[in-house]
């Protein structure tokens, strides 16, 4: 995809991945919207890069989806690329009395929402590609967070399902493979000692300069390539 003059929405383009793409495409001369639940974070993202459109959207609810795309297509009906990036990821082991309801709310948000978003965005003329976050955990489990992979492994199927039949519509579709980064995915603190958002978007953006549609960094492109034993023993080493 070219890399300038797009009309670009990032869900969860608040924070964490998604507030590293948004500075990113800004920076690349591209007009950003980003929704999420919160508005106060949208506020000040918007504060901050004065230039980002934004809209408050819980995209757990169905209702809301149609609503966000309803709104993008009465007042953004240029918009030509969807990044799937919101993501909800639950530490927690399936005899916890809240498995259940945590279990549900990542399925619902790492699945049910971006296969949904990209059914109804399709709809709109003007989108040329679609960019779906899934994850290093795609390829290897770390069992404390058990559903969080499972989505993620799925998600990663679905993206390369879509791939292959949004070929006849010309619209690109590329899925961006992040490792475990210095955000507060799973919990504050959790993730401190990874490498920083901004490494891994402009090892990405790098790639996607060279036309790559897969784009991977440090553990999670060690995964992609790796064989079945060199997996079997990642997972031995991540779950001892």
């Amino acid at each position: 995809m070219n890399l300038s003059n797009n009309k670009i929405l990032i869900t969860g383009g608040a924070s964490g991945i998604g507030l590293g793409l948004t500075e990113r495409f800004i920076q690349d001369n591209n007009t950003v919207i980003i929704c999420g639940r919160r508005e106060d974070l949208l506020n000040e993202v918007a504060a901050k890069f004065p230039s980002v459109i934004t809209k408050v959207c819980d995209l757990s609810t169905e209702t809301e989806r149609i609503a966000l795309y309803d709104w993008v297509a009465e007042n953004h009906s240029d918009l030509n690329v969807l990044v799937n990036n919101a993501g909800i990821q639950n530490w927690m082991n399936v005899a916890d009395e809240d498995f259940y309801r945590k279990a549900d709310a990542e399925v619902t948000t790492n699945i049910l929402a971006p296969i949904h978003l990209t059914n109804l965005f399709i709809g709109l003329k003007s989108l040329n590609a679609i960019i779906n976050v899934t994850s290093g955990l795609s390829f290897v489990q770390l069992a404390k967070v058990p559903v969080y992979c499972a989505t993620k492994a799925f998600f990663h199927s679905f993206t390369q399902s879509l791939r292959y039949q949004l070929k006849s519509r010309n619209i690109e579709v590329i899925e961006m493979i992040p490792p475990a980064l210095n955000t507060d995915l799973g919990g504050k603190g959790l993730h401190d000692g990874q490498p920083a958002v901004s490494d891994f978007v402009k090892a990405v953006f790098e790639q996607m300069k060279e036309g790559k549609q897969e784009l991977t960094f440090g553990f999670s492109e060690v995964m992609a390539n790796a064989d079945p034993p060199a997996i079997k023993a990642t997972f031995n080493k991540m779950n001892p």
